[in-house]
């Protein structure tokens, strides 16, 4: 419940005329903010609200939380933000802008941009490609890496404080009955003992930072920059200091519970590809599931307060709680190889692949392209120089391959390796990884007509990969040796090669349990 009357300071921004404007004002409500859309400027009214987690009673504290959250925001998205304006009463008593000598009230005035550009209403609407998600992916990279590292307590403790916001809020709601709230807040507990060592770590190295802290996709926007983060949690710093994985879990479960796999997997992919913290990796389902179970109590809430137990929002909250549930099961890690020659579909066939194996949000995919780009320092979409593939480079990628596959399988993570493997050592060594980590082990072959492979290599555009023709006519030249991976037609549709492929994972899967 607001503190302080901010009427006058609502009337004022609500008026078209306080903005020069001959147009509606048109006003979006959040439970701690008004935002007030006019013209080509948009005005941000932290409400005079005293929460658990986040206070503006006063004016000064609103003030100093404007100016944080144009000093946060700036780090992401500084285009639209373009300052705080004080609102106050000129000489003859009327409210105005910048009259800082009778200040009543203060907002952060932003650029507006059209809803339209928001990713939550592009994903609504189809018109949410994958590549700008994977921009998106490597935008996040970039500002965890320069996010400020802070040492707050251990890492355990860290997502412990979130347990306990949470079981507090589920025993608040009549939703969910104390057996299942208890039945949750166990699991997790049991979730986070086996973590727990991995997260204090994690701490030690400065991997807890202030985040965003709000990393969901009503929060992304398109400008005509490319991708933008706005809105990040700038009213307690508390909560958006964590583990950086734990920033970025909050879009992929949003992702995936969009059904939205695919975009959720290549996401946590590209990230992990810029930042190389794959020994992180198994942590991400958990990570997941204390996102989706935010959501489940904030939803849970809502309902309460709006006493509707059997619409929409109740069913969203139900499917938020189940989704966290599904993410704390235990499955075990494995490892999948996919190889062959140039233009045979691995790629397409690991990215198939990569969303449907183990949890949320699937399995790291690991690819020698890729990790050859990263190696030697050359973005995506720019032919790479011929001393990139000389047997020396080649080598230190195929072992780097290996050594990232291991650090995941040891976290608890699936591994999806993509790379020709074309040498009897290559395939030994990614088969020793899995042996070594005592997971299941399944290989794929992908095969096809020359003449088919070459037509492909031809077609592709330059993206990760750059082989050539000349690239795939040495590969046939030299030959493979014996294979005694599963071998997959790689010239059906390319739906009939991944369902294949699945088929086999799962009958190693079965002879495993």
């Amino acid at each position: 419940m607001p503190v302080e009357d901010q009427s006058a300071a609502i009337a004022f921004l609500r008026d078209p005329g306080s903005h020069g404007i001959t147009s509606p004002v048109e006003v979006i409500e959040t439970h701690i903010s008004l935002i007030f859309l006019a013209g080509d400027k948009a005005y941000k009214l932290k409400r005079a609200v005293k929460l658990p987690y986040a206070d503006f009673s006063t004016l000064d504290l609103r003030k100093r939380y404007c100016h944080r959250e144009v000093e946060l925001n700036c780090r992401t998205a500084p285009e639209i933000y373009s300052g705080v304006r004080s609102i106050g009463r000129d000489a003859n008593g009327d409210v105005a802008f910048d009259a800082e000598a009778s200040p009543i009230d203060y907002v952060v005035e932003m650029h507006r941009f059209s809803q339209d550009k928001l990713f939550d209403r592009m994903a609504e609407t189809g018109s949410l490609p994958k590549t700008l998600m994977e921009e998106t992916a490597e935008r996040i990279a970039d500002f965890h890496r320069i996010a400020e590292v802070l040492h707050t307590g251990s890492g355990e403790a860290n997502l412990a404080a979130v347990l306990d916001i949470n079981h507090a809020a589920f025993s608040a709601v009549p939703l969910f009955s104390a057996d299942e709230t208890n039945h949750l807040n166990r699991r997790f507990r049991e979730a986070l003992d086996r973590h727990a060592s991995l997260l204090n770590e994690r701490e030690r190295d400065g991997m807890i930072r202030h985040c965003h802290g709000d990393l969901h996709l009503h929060n992304l926007f398109l400008g005509p920059e490319g991708p933008r983060m706005f809105d990040c949690i700038d009213f307690n710093e508390g909560l958006a200091t964590s583990d950086i994985l734990y920033d970025l879990a909050f879009l992929l479960m949003d992702l995936w519970h969009r059904n939205l796999p695919d975009y959720a997997n290549a996401v946590v992919n590209r990230y992990l590809d810029r930042t190389g913290d794959d020994a992180g990796y198994g942590l991400m389902p958990f990570l997941l599931g204390l996102r989706a179970a935010i959501r489940a109590h904030v939803g849970a809430t809502l309902v309460r307060d709006l006493g509707d137990r059997s619409g929409h929002g109740a069913e969203e909250a139900i499917a938020y709680r189940n989704l966290a549930l599904e993410l704390l099961q235990r499955k075990e890690p494995m490892l999948v190889a996919i190889g062959g020659l140039s233009g045979s579909g691995k790629s397409t066939l690991a990215e198939a692949m990569a969303p449907r194996l183990g949890l949320a949000p699937g399995a790291r995919l690991l690819e020698s392209d890729r990790l050859r780009r990263v190696m030697l320092g050359h973005a995506r979409g720019h032919p790479m120089p011929q001393h990139a593939y000389k047997p020396e480079i080649s080598a230190r990628v195929y072992a780097t391959l290996a050594e990232k596959a291991g650090m995941v399988l040891r976290s608890g993570g699936c591994v999806v390796a993509n790379a020709v493997f074309a040498h009897a050592d290559e395939r030994i060594a990614i088969e020793e990884v899995a042996r070594a980590n005592h997971v299941p082990f399944v290989g794929l072959w992908l095969e096809a007509d020359p003449a088919v492979l070459r037509a492909r290599v031809e077609a592709r555009p330059v993206l990760d990969s750059d082989a050539t023709v000349g690239v795939l006519d040495k590969q046939l030249q030299s030959g493979t040796g014996p294979i005694d991976w599963h071998r997959i037609n790689a010239a059906e549709p390319a739906a009939s090669v991944a369902q294949d492929a699945l088929d086999l994972v799962a009958v190693r899967k079965l002879s495993e349990d």
